[in-house]
């Protein structure tokens, strides 16, 4: 049972990789196979990365709850688990983009994956010098709110997938939620990063 923590962990990764692959295909992004795919296909890819993203998001609460609740904290866990967190979160916003134009999401996006890469430096280049930074508060629910707010972006850019209506009273609504739940959790992503860096301004100092 103490290595279930881990293995939900390495599972996260799993999914991330073959929710990305899976949303390339779809897209048209893997030779000599997304040419192949009928329009049924590429739906289908679709929904089974949703579903593999949902699944992976779920894994990161429940992960860190075991490992807790059965004493099985390690370090192999502790540095799967913000591994895990990032190549989620980046697999899911490159697998978005790859759906194809959304000009609303591009900038957080954006916004988000420099911050992440910016923060795993700062962690690399920190370790060298002997300096942690511990995983704040907010940055907990800055992944909590990425996740939500990238699964309600999926949700809006498979809308086809799932055979929703397309009429513009029920489709817009849901749009502007998923674009200004992202928006938000871009600002909060930002701030974390703002927390680190200064942290690690004033442990090299």
């Amino acid at each position: 049972m103490k290595h279930l923590p881990n293995l939900l962990t390495s599972m996260r990764l799993i999914l991330a990789l073959f929710m990305f692959v899976a949303l390339a295909a779809a897209a048209g992004g893997v030779p000599w196979l997304s040419d192949r795919l009928t329009p049924d296909a590429q739906f289908s890819l679709q929904r089974w990365a949703f579903w593999a993203f949902v699944v992976a998001a779920v894994t990161d609460f429940f992960d860190g709850w075991l490992a807790r609740k059965l004493h099985a904290e390690s370090v192999w866990g502790a540095i799967l688990d913000p591994i895990g967190d990032k190549v989620l979160v980046c697999g899911a916003v490159l697998g978005l983009m790859a759906l194809g134009p959304q000009p609303m999401v591009v900038l957080p996006a954006g916004l988000i994956l420099f911050r992440e890469f910016t923060v795993s430096a700062l962690r690399e280049v920190g370790a060298g010098k002997g300096v942690k930074l511990p995983v704040t508060l907010l940055a907990k629910w800055k992944t909590t709110l990425q996740l939500v707010a990238l699964g309600a972006e999926f949700l809006v850019a498979c809308w086809g997938a799932f055979g929703m209506s397309e009429d513009p009273a029920v489709r817009g609504p849901v749009t502007i939620a998923a674009h200004t739940l992202f928006w938000i959790a871009c600002v909060v992503t930002l701030i974390t990063g703002a927390q680190y860096w200064e942290q690690t301004r004033k442990a090299l100092s």
